[in-house]
């Protein structure tokens, strides 16, 4: 704090004297241009200044925000043993055996570490899937080879463990998506936006210095599309009664840093990469909508996989090399990188439900696609990318299989794969004949990049010194790319630098929780497999333009100018969000009907089951069908409480009470409704008379 202050003052000073010296050498016409001259710069630096401080603001409330309350758990059924033992099924997908990573273990030495698998779908149907076992699964005595539906009090024997299964019933379906209903909100995402809204005005402000008018029109429409889209997909979020933004701020924090490094490079840029940022939130937002139905998904893998193999194919026979790399397909005056759209592929297809996670030639045909996927890259030259994909497939094959030594073996085979690349390919081995020595290099392509990157940064300071002609990295080759960490710490500050590192890191440990409580084990691959490949990737481009790593040429998620990568970026963002079962959080999951906005006080009081329904169709037809009409209109005044409490008090204090709203419009004063519930389908001539 006290290096800030310090730096203000010695900025403050330096604009005095400037300004007192553009006057006294001037005439009064010339004065104010030069004063303008002065003043601007000196701006932009106290720009830079306040601009780390609400970067830092934006983070803290996105912290806090995912991480104020532990992710909740949702319990859908349950086991007992013949003690009476409980043992909850707290997914949609839970396996059964004596391993420990069993979602239900069962410490019996007849029980196989992977003996069984209750399924449940959208609808509340159960299915029992017996997988790897030696001593058999049996329901109701019977025995089971193949998926079976199973119901409340069907008895399972797993290896002679009896086990009696239930389902929740509705009633107490209800009461579960109510509890999640009233949990706890995120903090506000509209304000968090706002500060984000300010962040975005200063970091355009900061590329307009020497700008000539075209491109100050150029940054000014960028941005200003930008701050649109998000708020746009923020209204869309709030029209579908979903309270979560963290993890679409933090992905528009990072567009921010993009677009600020590309006004700063290459302002004529700006409308491709303004363009590819809409094109990549209709990619997240279509891939989130797919991902609500599973079993389409799961169906779509194998064409998806198909395409990408002809894709590849094509880009391996036809592609276009830059950089040294065959990685690029031109279609006119459009050009993309086939291998950024695999990502989301390759995640799509490798990732499994429960059901065909232990099936043998689903897995096989899982790894033959991936090695397909990485043997075209490695035609390409793009081994940067297929190091990636290989760290992917690593996490998928741990979560699929459990098996440590079958990881070890993939390892090793890389290894020696790598091992025959270097005495191949001789410009690789001369990169990784300078890791670690690019300062014996600095005249040629072995730290060329390297060096400058690194002088970048050390002259960049805490706080950057604004964008300009003088950059170390301003005609160096693929610097918006390969070395924007540089780029962002030269102009920016190392600060915002390491902000933007971090606040992707949040971003990944997010995924990883959510992971944790996600209905479906598709859903935990395709998140831990998408974040896995998101930290790899920024852990090769920052760490390898500082000699930390031996440079690979990938780029900073989300940061880096380039439309494939930030469209790929977008869609990996999807499969990180599906995973999130906190309350209105993503609406790639379903949420039930009844939930779907505002619940009112003593809802859970008023339901009965003799209502056959009134409650589960908890929406502006049915309020009006049976006389609630005047509590509805109030639902916008009172949906944005985060204190429940309150909520009902204030409610209590405006409306009268909830009970005084039933016996207002619907029931006479004194009769409980509860002994005399209303009609499935309307209300009866005698209640209508009564209105």
């Amino acid at each position: 704090m006290q290096e800030l202050i310090a730096r203000l003052g010695v900025i403050f000073s330096q604009l005095g004297d400037q300004v007192r010296a553009a006057v006294e050498n001037a005439d009064t016409g010339a004065a104010l241009g030069a004063a303008i001259d002065v003043i601007l710069p000196v701006a932009c630096g106290i720009l830079r200044v306040v601009a780390v401080i609400v970067a830092i603001v934006i983070i803290v409330r996105c912290l806090m925000s995912l991480f104020r309350e532990k992710p909740g758990k949702e319990i859908w059924g349950w086991l007992t043993l013949g003690d009476g033992t409980r043992l909850d099924l707290c997914h949609w997908e839970n396996a059964i055996g004596r391993g420990r990573w069993a979602d239900v273990s069962l410490d019996f030495p007849t029980v196989s570490r992977s003996h069984a698998a209750l399924l449940r779908d959208d609808k509340g149907s159960w299915k029992l899937q017996p997988l790897q076992t030696k001593n058999g699964t049996r329901l109701n005595g019977k025995k089971v080879t193949h998926t079976v539906p199973v119901k409340t009090g069907d008895v399972i024997d797993l290896g002679g463990i009896g086990l009696s299964f239930y389902a929740i019933s509705e009633k107490e379906e209800r009461e579960q998506a109510m509890r999640w209903g009233v949990a706890e909100r995120p903090l506000s995402p509209g304000r968090t936006l706002g500060y984000l809204t300010v962040f975005q005005i200063m970091m355009a402000v900061q590329c307009l210095p020497d700008r000539e008018s075209p491109e100050i029109a150029m940054i000014g429409v960028a941005f200003g599309i930008l701050m649109a889209a998000m708020w746009g997909t923020y209204l869309l979020y709030r029209t579908l009664k979903r309270t979560a933004f963290e993890a679409e701020t933090i992905a528009f924090f990072l567009c921010t840093i993009s677009f600020a490094v590309t006004a700063a490079y290459s302002p004529e840029a700006l409308l491709t990469q303004t363009i590819c940022v809409i094109a990549g939130i209709a990619v997240f937002l279509v891939l989130s909508l797919l991902l609500r139905d599973l079993k389409s998904t799961v169906s779509l893998r194998w064409p998806v996989a198909v395409f990408t193999c002809l894709l590849l194919i094509f880009n391996v026979v036809l592609g276009s090399r830059i950089f040294g790399a065959k990685n690029w397909i031109s279609l006119g005056p459009i050009g993309f990188q086939p291998s950024e759209f695999v990502k989301i592929a390759f995640i799509f297809t490798g990732a499994a439900t429960l059901d065909r996670l232990f099936a043998r030639r689903n897995l096989i045909f899982t790894v033959l696609f991936c090695g397909f996927c990485m043997g075209c890259l490695a035609l390409m030259s793009d081994f940067g990318t297929a190091l990636i994909f290989f760290v992917a497939l690593l996490v998928i094959a741990f979560l699929r299989s459990g098996d440590l030594g079958f990881l070890a073996l993939m390892a090793t085979a890389a290894g020696a794969g790598g091992w025959m690349i270097l005495q191949f390919k001789p410009y690789i081995a001369n990169r990784f004949g300078a890791w670690r020595h690019v300062w014996e290099h600095a005249a040629d392509s072995g730290g060329f990049q390297q060096t400058r990157t690194m002088s970048a940064i050390a002259s960049g300071g805490l706080f950057g010194k604004g964008t300009g002609e003088d950059a170390f990295l301003k005609n160096i080759g693929a610097a918006n790319t390969d070395l924007v960490f540089g780029v962002i710490s030269e102009q920016f500050g190392l600060i915002l630098a390491l902000c933007t590192v971090f606040i992707l890191l949040v971003l990944v440990l997010y995924a990883t929780r959510c992971a944790a409580t996600a209905r479906s084990s598709y859903y935990v691959i395709a998140a831990n497999s998408a974040a896995a490949m998101l930290v790899f990737q920024a852990t090769l481009n920052v760490l390898g333009a500082v000699d930390i790593l031996p440079l690979t040429g990938v780029t900073l998620p989300f940061v880096s100018v380039g439309g494939s990568s930030m469209i790929s970026c977008w869609g990996l963002l999807a499969f990180l969000k599906a995973a999130d079962t906190r309350p209105n959080a993503s609406f790639t999951l379903k949420l039930p009907k009844r939930i779907r906005g505002w619940i009112p006080p003593d809802a859970d009081r008023m339901y009965d089951d003799r209502y056959n329904g009134w409650y589960d169709d908890y929406d502006e037809d049915a309020y009006e069908d049976y006389g609630y009409d005047d509590g509805y209109e109030d639902y916008d005044e009172y949906e944005d409480y985060d204190d429940y409490d309150q909520f009902a008090e204030d409610w209590t204090q405006d409306r009268g009470g909830w009970e005084d709203l039933i016996d207002g419009p619907l029931w006479p004063e004194g009769e409980d409704p509860l002994a005399d519930p209303p009609p499935a389908c309307g209300r009866s001539d005698e209640r209508r008379r009564r209105r």
